[in-house]
């Protein structure tokens, strides 16, 4: 378990690794502290300034604290009327729960578990019920899952679901459904067709930091919203820190978020140490340099593997910043969060890379024990 205790060194003490702060500039935010808690830089730490996509973080541990690491959000598919000769004698309706990582593979998925429950047409129309999103956008009259399932589109989706069955030895059915948009009787026949059931949290959670998309905002609201997410963040930092911590977006959109860079360094202690528990680490949430594809693949690339975290950039509010842990013998597990405020993006993301070489050289940071990035995260989907 990782000790995140803040002042480990005296308050009189300058902190070792000072000298690095000069790479991102006087007045620039930067914290990163050892594993038993002394501080080894500290420059406006306690300054709360926009965390740009770095809100994911705190967005990560109030999901995984409050849904569980392997919560599988649930979309059922039933139909309205029985089903005759390959024919729904009714409306399809989809009932939702906001699966964040419901794309375009995964409705694949829903649509080969209708073809194999004998589902070849529908004589009504697609009727959503409850949060629909699809590739990583609200569909709420069900339109652009409609016209996935009727072959409309997905062409890249499908080519990728088949070479993954053959792959696999097996094949998956997605030739296309028929809807007819007629009237659907109103006997008050329900027959449930298919159950889609996400891939667990966690790997849903490390796909989406890793391209850091911003359905993290729409994902919140399993557990009650960008409120809940900022009450749970306060919650598991030093009291002290409560206030440097704003989230009205939980991807880091809009321009009400604010963190200081400790209170950064205090959630990923919170999220490390909440993952030790079940024997594992930040690989398992977050992006690993120059492996995971995403945000922080070509980010200091001679750095392969030996940084996990997590990015952010919003140029027009100013914001551009870098979070992560490295492992180190001499230091132990090292956190560290840079937020740049007020620097065009490529100038702040130049120094971020800067503070990162200088502090891993200082440290001797190793790599990882982390070597292939996750396979595609909906295969890891279960359809019932």
């Amino acid at each position: 378990m990782l000790a995140i205790v803040l002042g480990g060194a005296p308050a009189s003490a300058e902190p070792p690794l000072q000298a690095l702060a000069e790479t991102v500039g006087a007045g620039q935010g930067v914290y990163a502290i050892a594993g038993d808690g002394t501080i080894l830089v500290s420059q406006a730490a306690d300054l709360p300034v926009h965390p740009a996509s770095v809100t994911k973080v705190a967005t990560t541990l109030a999901l995984l604290e409050r849904l569980g690491a392997s919560h599988r959000f649930t979309t059922v598919v039933r139909g309205t009327g029985p089903l005759v000769d390959g024919v729904v004698q009714g409306d399809l309706l989809v009932e939702a729960s906001g699966d964040p990582l419901l794309v375009d593979e995964g409705a694949l998925l829903l649509l080969d578990g209708l073809r194999a429950h004998g589902v070849r047409a529908v004589r009504g129309r697609l009727v959503v019920h409850g949060p629909l999103l699809l590739d990583w956008q609200p569909d709420p009259s069900g339109s652009r899952l409609e016209s996935l399932l009727r072959g409309g589109t997905g062409g890249p989706a499908r080519s990728a679901l088949a070479s993954a069955g053959r792959a696999s030895g097996g094949r998956y059915d997605t030739a296309p459904l028929a809807f007819h948009h007629a009237a659907a009787p109103a006997d008050g026949h329900v027959e449930t067709f298919v159950t889609y059931r996400s891939p667990p949290l966690l790997h849903v959670v490390k796909a989406l930091n890793g391209y850091s998309n911003n359905v993290f905002h729409l994902a919140a609201d399993a557990i009650g919203g960008p409120r809940a997410v900022e009450e749970r963040a306060r919650a598991r930092v030093p009291a002290e820190m409560g206030a440097e911590i704003v989230i009205e977006n939980g991807a880091g959109a809009g321009t009400a978020n604010r963190l200081s860079p400790r209170a950064v360094v205090a959630l990923l202690g919170a999220l490390a140490s909440d993952l030790a528990r079940d024997g594992r680490d930040l690989t398992a949430v977050l992006p690993v340099s120059g492996i995971d594809p995403g945000t922080l693949e070509q980010r200091v690339l001679e750095l392969r593997g030996v940084i996990v975290g997590k990015t952010g950039t919003f140029g027009s509010v100013g914001a551009s910043a870098l979070a992560g842990a490295l492992r180190t013998p001499r230091y132990g597990p090292v956190l560290f969060a840079v937020l740049n405020h007020g620097v065009a993006v490529p100038e702040a993301r130049a120094r971020q890379d800067a503070f990162v070489r200088a502090l891993v050289a200082a440290t001797a940071a190793e790599r990882w024990s982390y070597t292939t990035p996750m396979a595609s995260p909906y295969l890891e989907a279960e359809v019932r």
